[in-house]
């Protein structure tokens, strides 16, 4: 059983719209109680501000790989990137924020942890949440108790929650930096024709069929994560789910439901500065 809409509607609207928001660079009218968010992403950066009702008020992204493995690997490029967003944020909102959350990768040492903390120091405000990856795609999804899977450009991470918090947690490195090299050898092209092929919608068709055993490879590693895990429905995140194929693969390797939320790359920014056990977003 696969699906891609079984989000609670308030949840699914919340995350569609905090998409568009990040993509036109709108801004949405708000209650106030402003918070922000900042994921340092192995591809991206983005940041997110809701309101206190968790109504996604705006964002912004860059392309940036500043993060590799959960860790930090370009101190520079992720201060600048965060400012940078921060301050053309801040211009669009007309407000300034001295606060934010920041999201770790989960089971990451206490010294990779101050790093990301440290470079949301260097770029104004200070980090006054750390949220676990997975517990911010928790908050976007209105969930509490599951598992949620998180493929990403480097790895892909198994992470299962119990009263909301991380009981157990996998990272390991295969995620949408493999898929492009298997379509680069495949196809006889450069890594960076490979990447733009895998993000080109009209040559989707072309790529399914390669990168199938780079998914399959990702849904083993949460069968061998899950094994005597009970775990009804696995929630799937992460830009790299977004194929039309990954929730097929990874249900027919798990035998379980899976669901992927519409804009799958966006729900784990959105739920960093939600707060847990708010009224689903409408």
């Amino acid at each position: 059983m696969t699906t891609d809409t079984t989000a609670p509607s308030g949840r699914e609207r919340a995350i569609a719209r905090f998409a568009e928001l990040v993509r036109t660079g709108e801004v949405e009218e708000h209650g106030g109680g402003l918070r922000l968010g900042i994921d340092l992403g192995t591809a991206n950066v983005v940041v997110s501000v809701v309101d206190a009702a968790n109504r996604p008020v705006a964002g912004g992204w860059v392309h940036s790989s500043v993060v590799r493995d959960g860790v930090v690997v370009d101190w520079a490029g992720a201060t600048g990137a965060v400012r940078g967003l921060l301050a053309d944020l801040e211009s669009r909102l007309g407000h300034r924020f001295d606060r934010a959350s920041v999201a770790v990768p989960p089971g990451i040492g206490a010294g990779d942890v101050r790093v990301f903390e440290n470079v949301v120091s260097a770029a104004g405000p200070e980090p006054d949440e750390i949220v676990d990856e997975p517990v911010a795609a928790a908050h976007a999804l209105g969930v509490t108790d599951g598992c949620v899977i998180d493929i990403g450009h480097g790895t892909t991470g198994v992470s299962v929650l119990e009263g909301g918090r991380v009981r157990l947690s996998v990272d390991e490195a295969t995620g949408g930096h493999h898929m492009t090299l298997v379509l680069a050898g495949a196809h006889g092209l450069s890594y960076e024709e490979a990447e733009a092929m895998k993000k080109d919608p009209r040559r989707r068709d072309g790529v399914l069929g390669v990168i199938r055993p780079t998914l399959d490879k990702m849904a083993s590693i949460a069968d061998r994560v899950l094994a005597g895990v009970d775990v009804p429905v696995v929630h799937l995140v992460g830009g790299s789910s977004s194929f039309s194929n990954a929730p097929e693969v990874f249900a027919a390797r798990l035998h379980r439901p899976v669901v992927r939320p519409i804009e799958p790359l966006f729900v784990t920014p959105l739920g960093i500065p939600m707060t847990a056990g708010e009224e689903d977003p409408s």
